[in-house]
């Protein structure tokens, strides 16, 4: 095993495929000649080219639309996007044409492409580089939307998903994780898309959540630990397709259920989390199911406003402790 970065991580995944298959590449803004926005793709244009690893202009539809192109005529395209923030601008082409083809063709024309970059929050950036964007893209059928918390799982993710997936697959990165280490193998390995993972043992309660705000999750059942309370951590990985059923087994044994995650409170993840436990689960809740989201409002640039947007440790123990009936 081996401490390395989240972009190195991911960085490895990137060329191990290459290598492996001539018909992986990648494109996107500075992702050459910078060596990548946030250092990713580092090192990789000298080794693979510039046919293969290409720089675009600052025009994500159109770029989009090429990888989707490329990807439907038999190549296997990775496409960066500086932040999900920008890619709105491509939705089009996610929307309309790479999830919609396999249908519309009958079964005859499919569109293998990873389409990656940070998404959510990083700071400081205000409104309009801070959305997070897993509910609105895993609303969509036909494609698949994975959001990894730590860079053992983004290599074995991103692995997968260029070698493996026959559909799209929207990749959800953090800006924020680039530079974390993980413990990763030497060996070659590959994670299947569609399958949480608990990060944590409990028998109290389940708190459930992905990207980075797993650290918010495994941050307050540390501290609950230190109360008494043993919290089960799930790791979602993917979002669509979604694993209730791990989540449905978690809640057999501890009846309780708290979701954390940096979306939008309306038609979020969560709300698909709570209708399904619910719905499949209600005899084994002895509480209310119960999330915490962001704020149900742009994200602006003041520190202070940024604190109160995100979920935070102590609101997601208070949370615990409701649907524990604990006094506060």
């Amino acid at each position: 095993m081996r401490q390395i970065a989240f972009r190195e991580a991911l960085r490895e995944a990137l060329n191990e495929e290459m290598r492996r298959d001539d018909r992986v590449f990648l494109m996107g803004e500075e992702v050459a000649e910078y060596n990548g926005a946030y250092k990713v793709s580092q090192g990789m244009l000298a080794e693979f080219g510039p046919k293969r690893v290409i720089d675009t202009p600052i025009a994500e539809l159109g770029f989009a639309a090429i990888g989707v192109g490329a990807a439907q005529n038999g190549l296997r395209p990775v496409v960066e996007f500086m932040t999900w923030n920008f890619a709105v601008l491509a939705l089009d082409q996610i929307l309309n044409t790479a999830s919609k083809m396999l249908a519309m063709s009958g079964g005859q024309i499919g569109c293998p492409i990873v389409f990656r970059g940070p998404n959510g929050s990083a700071g400081q950036l205000g409104a309009q580089h801070s959305t997070a964007f897993e509910s609105l893209y895993a609303n969509i059928p036909g494609i698949k939307v994975v959001s990894p918390s730590n860079g053992y799982d983004a290599k074995g993710l991103l692995k997968q998903a260029i070698r493996y997936e026959e559909d799209p697959v929207i990749f959800m990165e953090s800006e924020v994780m680039y530079g974390e280490k993980s413990e990763i193998p030497a060996d070659e390995y590959y994670i299947p898309i569609g399958k949480a993972d608990v990060k944590k043992q409990g028998r109290d309660v389940t708190i459930v959540s992905y990207n980075k705000m797993m650290k918010v999750a495994l941050g307050a059942a540390a501290e609950l630990e230190k109360e008494g309370i043993s919290a089960e951590v799930i790791d979602l990985r993917s979002i669509r397709p979604l694993d209730w059923q791990a989540i449905l087994e978690s809640v057999k044994k501890t009846n309780r259920l708290v979701i954390v995650e940096e979306q939008w409170p309306m038609c979020s993840v969560s709300s698909e989390i709570a209708y399904r436990i619910q719905k499949e689960g209600f005899d084994y809740l002895d509480a209310p199911i119960r999330r915490i989201t962001c704020a149900d409002a742009p994200m602006h640039y003041a520190p202070n406003l940024v604190n109160a947007y995100l979920p935070d440790v102590p609101r997601t123990i208070k949370l615990v402790k409701d649907v524990m009936y604990m006094k506060k």
